[in-house]
């Protein structure tokens, strides 16, 4: 049995199902294909893991009239600051100095996916294939076709959003650059004796990069880069000596850490792909880009794609053109290229420079740090580039629904 439509989305993570969210309502004849059980407890990503939301990404959420629903269940962060263990320099951003209520939100990827979820299920327009995994990709000049078990999609746009292993990219043989960085994401909950206050910290250690973000009830998000081969060791400690090892590194600017909880780590690497778009397909978020945590971004820079496609294929069909022509989908490659490969470049360039211990190198880093925090202009653009909101903007990235 075979079934036609105008867009297929692969994968229905977080990414993909925004993506069915934003299309939704315009005409368009939309599927979405899903290897898990569209629950939130069976779709893989939809963990207890935190996400920090960027200002643009929240807006984008506002304009697609979810994020009242994710609002309760987020905590906003007010203040960033950003410093070395044992060094002198250190640098902050801040809301109000930035003008916005928040510079971004924090909230647990169980949460989000579970609002995603139920709008998914609300839309009349979007056929929900799950679980149902993709076996064969196959593009023709005028439309790409995927197998399921036991039926055949056709869709004059095929949209993978099915995550950093992505099988229709390496199906229709996009070229990726791949960087193993060696280290390791130690993740887990910890509540300090002092009240966060909304402030997000970015910590680089002798360890690792170390970010607490803060959370509901004065609890922080814990991601702590580390070493390969010193994660099972982490992992491994007691809470008595895993808290007295943060205290060590992180220091008592939320005084004394109380309690610990559950631990796990997942390996790092960098994937970006060099042109995201083929004929009849595209490529979005982590199937696009899989990006280090050390700045925070790669959520962010997915939901971004989803903002741009979508407007560029809603434009195109309000035209009478073809969603996944060569021109289509060329408008959306230059719009989205030149943010996707400095969002890869700066993050890896981070953690290069913060990961090497060399004493002239920690010196000048330091001095970086000062410099910034002493050149409020310098410190108002790195703001605006971490809150998603500099250079051409998606009508859903400034609020204005599609």
């Amino acid at each position: 049995m075979k079934q036609n439509y105008d867009l297929v989305i692969v994968g229905g993570g977080m990414v993909g199902a925004t993506l069915a969210i934003a299309l939704s309502g315009h005409g368009l004849k939309l599927a979405l294909v899903e290897a898990a059980e569209l629950k939130v407890e069976k779709v893989p990503n939809y963990d207890d893991r935190a996400i920090a939301l960027s200002y643009g990404a929240q807006r984008i959420f506002g304009a697609l009239g979810v994020w009242p629903a994710m609002a309760p269940q987020a905590e906003p962060i007010l203040h960033i600051h950003v410093s070395e263990q044992g060094g002198f320099g250190f640098s902050h951003l801040d809301a109000k100095e930035e003008g916005v209520p928040a510079l971004g939100q924090v909230i647990t990827a169980r949460n989000l996916g579970a609002v995603l979820l139920e709008r998914l299920a609300q839309l009349p327009d979007v056929d929900l294939f799950a679980p149902a995994r993709v076996r064969w990709v196959s593009v023709d000049p005028d439309q790409a076709r995927i197998g399921l078990e036991d039926s055949e999609l056709g869709a004059r746009l095929l949209v993978a959003a099915d995550g950093g292993n992505s099988f229709v990219r390496d199906q229709l043989c996009f070229e990726t650059v791949h960087k193993a960085y060696h280290q390791s994401a130690v993740v887990a909950n910890v509540t300090p004796s002092k009240p966060h206050r909304g402030i997000a910290f970015e910590r680089f250690t002798a360890n690792g990069p170390l970010a607490l973000l803060p959370m509901r009830d004065d609890h922080c998000a814990l991601v702590w880069t580390v070493a390969d081969e010193k994660l099972e060791a982490m992992l491994g400690l007691d809470d008595v000596r895993f808290i007295g090892r943060l205290q060590e590194h992180f220091g008592w600017r939320l005084g004394r850490f109380e309690k610990v909880g559950r631990r796990s780590g997942y390996p790092l690497s960098q994937l970006w792909v060099r042109h995201s778009v083929k004929p009849r397909a595209a490529l979005i978020g982590n199937a696009a880009h899989t990006l280090h945590p050390v700045a925070g971004q790669g959520f962010n820079l997915g939901i971004r794609d989803v903002a741009a496609l979508a407007e560029v294929v809603i434009d195109a069909c309000r035209k009478g053109e073809d969603p996944g022509s060569e021109a289509t989908l060329a408008r959306y490659e230059a719009w989205r290229h030149k943010d996707q490969q400095q969002v890869a470049r700066i993050t890896d360039s981070l953690v290069r420079i913060f990961s090497n211990r060399w004493p002239p190198l920690r010196l000048g880093r330091n001095l970086g740090l000062l410099g910034v925090e002493l050149c409020p202009p310098l410190r108002h653009g790195i703001a605006r580039a971490a809150m998603g909101i500099e250079g051409r903007l998606p009508r859903l990235s400034r609020g204005v629904p599609l």
